[in-house]
């Protein structure tokens, strides 16, 4: 029952990050668009 518990908690936080890298790639792929545009109307 050990085994399972730890197997299913490696799998959980891989999934996790998996998941959570995919949000950052989109999050910076469409909003690096509007950051650089914002910082060079500053400019």
């Amino acid at each position: 029952m050990q085994d399972n518990t730890t197997l299913i908690i490696v799998v959980s936080i891989l999934a996790l990050h998996f998941v959570v890298g995919i949000g950052w790639l989109i999050y910076k792929m469409s909003g690096s668009d509007k950051n650089e545009g914002s910082k060079q109307e500053e400019n």
